[in-house]
């Protein structure tokens, strides 16, 4: 006896397409403005997020937050994001799925040769625009690292760089630190 197909009717193409990916059978996938693209990351690009988790890791148990790879949806929009690292409360981690982007502290994107103009361009204006309060970007084809705060519809308003990498990034509230980059 076979299963029965799972019974879905789609609302909307968005809504279709972000169901579709959450139950591919590749590892893990985003949308990003409509396309879908597998995630595939270089041991180089998991050692930089490891070095910024690294860094964050005192203020991040400091303000019961959680830093992971955890689903981010943009509703309205046709993006499904998987961030190379954000921090979230604690308490919005029990039993979510997709949160928002309002609704991390923080969303660190590593560029790689094949998405930096994705990171650097498509997911700043994006992130903005969903509200995720700060945003770092650590280039690691120009060596720095920029950070975003204080987002609107039209981007973000306030920019903290790039600094080139070694040179100390701060972190404002709820973090308070001093994020040592050299390692990047």
């Amino acid at each position: 006896m076979s299963a029965s197909p799972r019974a879905y009717t789609p609302e909307s193409p968005e809504t279709a397409l972000k169901y579709a990916i959450q139950h591919t059978r590749l590892d893990r996938v985003q949308v990003i403005e409509g396309v879908i693209h597998p995630i595939s990351r270089s041991w180089s690009h998991e050692a930089t997020v490891d070095c910024v988790r690294t860094g964050i890791d005192a203020a991040v148990t400091r303000t019961a937050c959680v830093a992971g790879r955890g689903d981010l949806d943009l509703p309205g929009s046709c993006n499904w994001y998987i961030p190379d690292l954000a921090v979230v409360p604690e308490g919005l981690t029990t039993g979510a799925g997709a949160l928002l982007p309002r609704q991390t502290l923080l969303i660190v994107e590593v560029t790689d040769e094949f998405d930096g103009d994705t990171d650097r361009i498509v997911k700043r204006r994006r992130y903005a625009e969903f509200g995720a309060p700060l945003y770092l970007l650590v280039d690691r084809q120009e060596q720095s690292c920029t950070l975003f705060g204080e987002p609107g519809k039209l981007g973000y308003t306030k920019v903290s760089g790039p600094h080139p990498f070694g040179t100390p990034l701060h972190l404002p509230t709820p973090f308070d630190l001093e994020l040592d980059t050299s390692d990047f």
